[in-house]
Protein backbone atom coordinates (compact mmCIF):
# COMPACT_ATOMS: atom_id res chain seq x y z
CA UNK A 1 0.00 0.00 0.00
CA UNK A 2 1.18 3.05 -1.06
CA UNK A 3 1.63 6.06 1.70
CA UNK A 4 1.01 8.65 -1.42
CA UNK A 5 -1.39 8.75 -3.87
CA UNK A 6 -3.34 10.30 -6.34
CA UNK A 7 -5.71 12.83 -5.67
CA UNK A 8 -3.73 13.23 -2.13
CA UNK A 9 -3.51 16.77 -0.87
CA UNK A 10 0.79 17.51 0.09
CA UNK A 11 3.00 19.86 1.08
CA UNK A 12 6.62 20.40 0.04
CA UNK A 13 9.08 19.83 2.48
CA UNK A 14 12.59 20.74 0.54
CA UNK A 15 13.69 21.95 -2.76
CA UNK A 16 12.62 25.43 -4.50
CA UNK A 17 9.20 25.12 -3.95
CA UNK A 18 9.69 24.17 -0.12
CA UNK A 19 6.35 24.75 1.60
CA UNK A 20 4.06 24.55 -0.67
CA UNK A 21 0.89 22.62 -0.97
CA UNK A 22 -0.68 21.34 -3.82
CA UNK A 23 -2.86 17.96 -5.31
CA UNK A 24 -0.92 15.24 -6.71
CA UNK A 25 -2.09 14.25 -9.93
CA UNK A 26 0.21 11.49 -10.73
CA UNK A 27 2.28 8.77 -8.98
CA UNK A 28 5.45 6.64 -10.55
CA UNK A 29 6.13 3.97 -7.72
CA UNK A 30 9.07 2.58 -9.88
CA UNK A 31 10.85 5.91 -10.17
CA UNK A 32 9.84 6.85 -6.12
CA UNK A 33 8.72 10.44 -7.91
CA UNK A 34 5.15 12.02 -8.22
CA UNK A 35 3.86 14.83 -10.21
CA UNK A 36 2.26 17.78 -7.82
CA UNK A 37 0.14 20.52 -9.26
CA UNK A 38 1.59 24.05 -9.41
CA UNK A 39 4.84 22.44 -7.80
CA UNK A 40 8.20 22.10 -9.63
CA UNK A 41 7.30 24.15 -12.61
CA UNK A 42 9.59 24.07 -15.74
CA UNK A 43 9.54 25.87 -19.00
CA UNK A 44 9.34 23.64 -21.96
CA UNK A 45 9.83 24.55 -25.98
CA UNK A 46 6.80 23.01 -27.30
CA UNK A 47 6.76 22.25 -31.54
CA UNK A 48 3.60 22.86 -33.25
CA UNK A 49 1.14 20.23 -33.24
CA UNK A 50 -2.27 20.58 -35.12
CA UNK A 51 -3.88 21.12 -31.21
CA UNK A 52 -1.18 23.26 -29.31
CA UNK A 53 0.57 26.29 -30.83
CA UNK A 54 3.94 26.63 -30.71
CA UNK A 55 6.18 28.66 -27.88
CA UNK A 56 7.12 28.30 -24.32
CA UNK A 57 4.96 26.52 -22.04
CA UNK A 58 5.64 25.54 -17.98
CA UNK A 59 4.14 22.38 -16.81
CA UNK A 60 4.51 20.61 -13.89
CA UNK A 61 8.11 18.41 -13.25
CA UNK A 62 7.95 15.39 -11.37
CA UNK A 63 9.76 15.74 -7.61
CA UNK A 64 11.17 12.59 -5.57
CA UNK A 65 8.42 11.31 -2.75
CA UNK A 66 11.16 11.90 -0.15
CA UNK A 67 10.46 16.10 -0.56
CA UNK A 68 6.73 15.34 -0.17
CA UNK A 69 4.72 14.69 2.89
CA UNK A 70 0.86 14.12 3.56
CA UNK A 71 -1.54 16.98 4.53
CA UNK A 72 -3.02 16.56 7.50
CA UNK A 73 -6.72 16.32 7.29
CA UNK A 74 -6.90 18.20 10.12
CA UNK A 75 -4.77 21.45 9.84
CA UNK A 76 -3.52 21.07 6.76
CA UNK A 77 0.50 20.64 8.07
CA UNK A 78 2.60 18.13 7.28
CA UNK A 79 2.21 14.65 8.80
CA UNK A 80 3.88 11.21 8.87
CA UNK A 81 1.27 8.44 7.45
CA UNK A 82 0.71 5.23 9.30
CA UNK A 83 -1.46 2.07 8.59
CA UNK A 84 -4.19 0.58 10.89
CA UNK A 85 -6.61 -2.25 10.13
CA UNK A 86 -10.08 -1.44 10.79
CA UNK A 87 -12.83 -3.74 12.59
CA UNK A 88 -14.26 -4.97 9.00
CA UNK A 89 -10.50 -5.96 8.23
CA UNK A 90 -9.87 -3.12 5.80
CA UNK A 91 -6.35 -1.35 5.63
CA UNK A 92 -6.50 2.55 6.01
CA UNK A 93 -3.79 5.21 5.85
CA UNK A 94 -3.89 7.26 9.41
CA UNK A 95 -2.13 10.42 9.63
CA UNK A 96 0.44 10.39 12.69
CA UNK A 97 -0.08 14.16 13.53
CA UNK A 98 -3.93 14.10 14.55
CA UNK A 99 -4.94 10.57 14.34
CA UNK A 100 -7.34 11.45 11.94
CA UNK A 101 -7.89 8.79 8.82
CA UNK A 102 -6.84 9.59 5.56
CA UNK A 103 -8.77 7.68 3.29
CA UNK A 104 -12.31 6.66 2.90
Amino acid sequence: MQRIRKGDTVVVLAGKDKGRTGEVLKVMPKDDRAVVQGVNLVKKHQKQSASQEAGIVSKEASIHLSNLAVADPKDGKATRVGFKVLEDGTKVRVAKRSGEQIDG
